[in-house]
């Protein structure tokens, strides 16, 4: 799985190529991604004001209340609400600045980068990384920067802030193309959001869902939280191994073709030098942050622990040390960065500190403005009721072909494919789909535990394609810190490959994990 050389001609290579080629300038004549959520949001407004006169009969899930004996006692249908009416247009004004400052990707973003940041400009990640490609070989780093990005679900949206900017530097620094490094980590971060080894808060959050509506048919049916965990487990090597790849041999081959590299002449330098002063900079930044790590286990140790949530848990839903992830990522670079920064030279005061903060800012300015619309966009979106309404008429047109138990599965998993590219939030989709597929699957005989890992394949594969995720514009900005020229369609065209293999190949998988009657978790079942 070498790299494949720089020299070879992708262009040649056949039909896939020549499609994504196509994709890629289709793509990048769209509209600047801010104007796309302002499109996306008039379009919104107008299909509102005119479902809004329909009355659906379709049931909305969340309004359903049911009794100890599984029976409805009340529900309503859905409705589409017109957000062009006064009342809901005054609404929208008057939370339009709230909108932006609760809008989830951007106060994660911000708070990291000012430690990122501050590493960055002192030079400790630079230091850092060069201490890497001495540990780890060339041709390992695709693999390698998977795994990071698989292991970072453990740590909420950690991945996306630092992990993949991060890919970027790190494929640069080994004369390899960064736009490549990002793409490879996105792929591990979102491409592969369920797949993990490690358990993480999304496994519990899913379960509730899961767990609520398996009680509609049963109401003692349990549903354990990591009943997709030895499953997903394998799912990771299968996302390292097919990315790696991916990267290796199709997609760095197609960069480094025809997106040119801003600084191309610095990209093949050798990072394998180090002088003495950074060497010490890097040693007692890296003490700082060992003594950091040590202060935080034994602060989380404790039964007591202010971290833990009230079961006692550090990594479920809703614990305070999963909701303080971001400003700890912030110090265990901020406290690094600045002692490496005095101890190396590269900080003479204090001044230098809030300057070097100030410029990563700086380069946050492009983000701000697609995230301001982005907000818009999905507030609208989500209030209209249009989302859940695609949903639960999905969902319904499912259940009306009546499929056999494999097939039904894989059209579990395209419809929640379907609905991942208008809909971002993982539990967002789940509280919505999970009370009506769960309980309809059941009643077909299939488990909620086969149902859930089906929703999470769906769920993962394509959140790399949709500029609608919340997320995109920010990789579109890492993007062009390296390639001016990279766009949406660049980045599209780029993470299709990752998107289509990750779906067939974890389709696959899971097919033949339930023919072969591996257990796909704890406690876990295939049949009710």
């Amino acid at each position: 799985m070498a790299t494949a050389p720089a020299s070879a001609s992708p262009r040649s290579s056949g039909l896939l190529q020549r499609f994504l080629d196509v994709l890629e300038r289709v793509g990048n004549k769209l509209p600047d991604p801010a104007l796309i959520f302002v499109f996306a949001m008039l379009a919104v407004w107008v299909t509102s004001v005119v479902l809004s006169r329909v009355q659906f009969t379709d049931i909305d899930p969340r309004t359903v209340v049911r009794d100890e004996a599984g029976v409805i006692t009340k529900s309503s249908p859905i409705e589409v609400k017109n957000m062009m009416a006064p009342a809901n247009l005054t609404q929208f004004l008057a939370r339009t600045v709230k909108t932006f400052t609760e809008f989830p990707p951007l106060g994660v973003v911000l708070v990291a980068m000012l430690g990122v940041g501050i590493a960055e400009q002192t030079g400790f990640i630079q230091a850092g990384i060069k201490y890497l490609l001495r540990l780890t070989p060339r041709a390992l780093l695709s693999p390698m920067l998977i795994l990071v990005a698989i292991i970072s679900h453990s740590a909420g949206d950690t991945g996306y802030v630092l992990v993949i900017p991060l890919g970027g530097i790190i494929f640069a620094a080994a004369g390899r193309h960064p736009v490549a490094g990002i793409a490879c980590a996105f792929a591990g971060v979102a491409g592969g959001f369920s797949a993990s080894f490690l358990p993480s808060s999304l496994d519990p959050l899913l379960q509730g869902f899961t767990q609520a509506a398996a009680q509609f048919i049963d109401p003692k049916r349990q549903v354990n939280p990591l009943c997709n965990w030895y499953f997903m487990s394998a799912a990771c090597l299968l996302i390292v191994s097919v990315g790696w790849w991916l990267t290796d041999r199709l997609i760095e081959p197609r960069l480094r073709a025809h997106l040119p590299i801003d600084g191309e002449k610095d990209l093949g330098a050798d990072l394998n030098q180090m002088s003495e002063v950074e060497r010490r900079g890097f040693l007692a930044g890296m003490s700082s942050f060992a003594v950091l790590t040590l202060l935080l286990v034994l602060a989380c140790w404790p039964a007591s622990s202010p971290f833990r949530a009230k079961d006692g848990g550090l990594t479920a839903h809703g614990a305070p040390l999963m909701e303080s992830i971001v400003p700890l990522i912030a110090l265990f670079f901020l406290i690094p960065g600045v002692i490496h920064g005095y101890v190396a030279g590269t900080v003479k005061t204090h001044r230098d500190i809030i300057q070097g903060m100030a410029k990563s800012m700086n380069t946050m300015g492009y983000y701000l403005v697609m995230a301001f619309c982005a907000a818009q966009f999905t507030y609208a979106f989500r209030e209209s009721n249009l989302g859940a309404l695609l949903a639960i008429r999905g969902a319904d047109l499912l259940k009306s072909w009546e499929l056999p138990g494999g097939v039904t599965i894989i059209g579990i998993i395209l419809l929640s494919t379907t609905v991942n590219l208008l809909i971002g939030s993982a539990s967002a989709k789940w509280a919505l789909l999970a009370p009506i597929l769960v309980p309809m699957l059941m009643q077909l005989g299939l488990s909620p535990e086969l149902t859930q890992a089906a929703y999470r394949i769906g769920d993962s594969s394509t959140n790399i394609i949709t500029p609608l995720m919340p997320y995109f514009p920010l990789i579109v900005v890492y993007c062009q810190r390296h390639s001016k020229k990279t766009g949406i369609g660049t980045l599209i065209s780029t993470m299709l490959p990752y998107s289509v293999c990750f779906l067939v190949l974890w389709t696959g998988l899971l097919l033949i994990w339930w023919g072969l009657g591996l257990p796909l978790g704890a406690q876990s079942t295939y049949r009710i």
